[in-house]
């Protein structure tokens, strides 16, 4: 693991940027950034737009290692190129951001309230395919859509293991299990959360640390435990479907939270506008979630 990054990770000041749409939700979000399904006939050229609107991002003279931790990529991105450079490199030599590759194959059906991942079979070939790149960690996301104490604690105990896994191919996991916003027992599902990450948490071998990406509690500092743990590196926030003004505002409660958005990020950003303009709109974006992250 790259102590470099590992040092900006766990005490740098700033957010991670996540840049990690996969097939499923790359339509809206070309959408979002003002290109249309009929802009594309097959899911390469689909790929080869959004793969044009990251590169504009992280070109941007906004987009750098000042206010910007880390980005996380997906794996189509990972193994691109910007300025005939593979894109982590890029990130790491060129912006000063941490690389991290999203590794999940997305979600399986509900049961139970949750949402597991779905299996990962060749997750290690994948690792090490990211390792080779300059790769620093990853992320996986699941799902939680109702209190439901064994449900969460399926999710918790999926993610762990496959944590486990990641530590020893020498990358850093992100832990994401998704609290959604919505749900009638959010304040419910995040106390069962929090109980279930710490029991996890105090099972890893001394000395090893994790990464949490978590819903923005309900009650400020909820997830304070979790900040302040030893064997947690840095917990970062969703936007969850929240704009980003909310996003922001509510992170801005959190001591020791930072921001880890998406489609928050690229909120208001178009393929329309000159570069100019698209650079204007991003610098106020990332100063905002800059601002939000760091007032705790």
């Amino acid at each position: 693991m790259n102590t470099a990054q590992a040092q900006k990770i766990s005490t740098g000041k700033g957010f991670i940027a996540a840049l990690d749409q996969s097939g499923g939700s790359t339509p809206k979000a070309l959408e979002g950034y003002g290109i249309g399904k009929d802009a594309w006939k097959t899911e390469e050229e689909m790929f080869a737009l959004m793969h044009a609107m990251r590169t504009r991002i992280i070109k941007s003279p906004a987009f750098n290692g000042d206010r910007i931790l880390g980005a996380i990529l997906f794996e189509r991105t990972m193994d691109g190129d910007i300025d005939g450079q593979p894109v982590p490199s890029f990130l790491w030599e060129n912006k000063g951001v941490v690389p991290f590759l999203k590794i999940d194959k997305g979600l399986a059906d509900a049961h139970d309230g949750v949402r597991l991942m779905k299996p990962m079979p060749d997750l290690d070939t994948l690792l090490d395919r990211a390792a080779a790149k300059g790769v620093f960690g990853t992320k996986m996301r699941s799902v939680i859509d109702a209190a439901s104490p064994t449900g969460i604690a399926a999710i918790v105990a999926q993610q762990f293991d496959y944590g486990r896994q990641i530590l020893a191919r020498g990358l850093m996991p992100i832990i994401e299990p998704e609290v959604t916003i919505s749900i009638p027992g959010k304040p419910d599902a995040e106390n069962i959360l929090r109980g279930e990450i710490l029991r996890h948490l105090d099972l890893l071998p001394a000395g090893r640390q994790v990464m949490l990406k978590l819903t923005i509690p309900s009650e400020a500092n909820f997830f304070r435990p979790l900040t302040l743990h030893p064997k947690v590196m840095r917990v970062v926030a969703l936007s969850g479907g929240y704009s980003r003004d909310e996003a922001n505002a509510l992170l801005a409660r959190n001591t020791g939270l930072i921001a880890s958005f998406s489609r928050a990020l690229s909120e208001g950003l178009s393929a329309q506008q000159t570069d100019a303009q698209f650079n204007a709109r991003l610098e106020k974006t990332v100063q905002s979630i800059y601002d939000a992250s760091v007032a705790g």
